[in-house]
């Protein structure tokens, strides 16, 4: 399992169902598997647990560091997401995935999003 996550904004809220149908729809158009945890499993339960608070941790930051502009900057948090060493698996998603490390762009580059 790469640990590799893709993250999709949204400008208004959806209820928990209307995510899901949302996140199956736009993984099915990657052509990838899913693997749902399911529930009272401690092991994976756990594993996606300590994900949330990661990603929620990347996004308070982005929220105080970007202030009203933090959407506009929410690709960053899937490009440091997936680069950043995950202990389970003993390197990143993105390098568990296409097996080499991530070549990031020089600093001071323009980043757009190709999505």
């Amino acid at each position: 399992m790469t640990k590799l996550a893709h993250f999709i904004p949204v400008k208004f809220s959806y209820l928990e169902e209307d995510y899901a149908k949302l996140y199956l729809r736009k993984i099915k158009g990657l052509a990838t598997r899913t693997k749902l945890s399911m529930s009272f499993h401690p092991q994976t339960n756990g594993q996606a647990e300590r994900t949330i608070q990661i990603l929620e941790d990347m996004l308070r930051a982005c929220v105080i560091d970007f202030k009203g502009d933090w959407h506009n900057h929410f690709h960053l948090i899937d490009f440091l997401y997936n680069n950043s060493y995950n202990s389970i698996i003993g390197m990143t998603p993105f390098e568990s995935l296409y097996g080499s490390k991530c070549r990031s762009p020089k600093v001071g580059l323009k980043l757009v999003r190709l999505l």
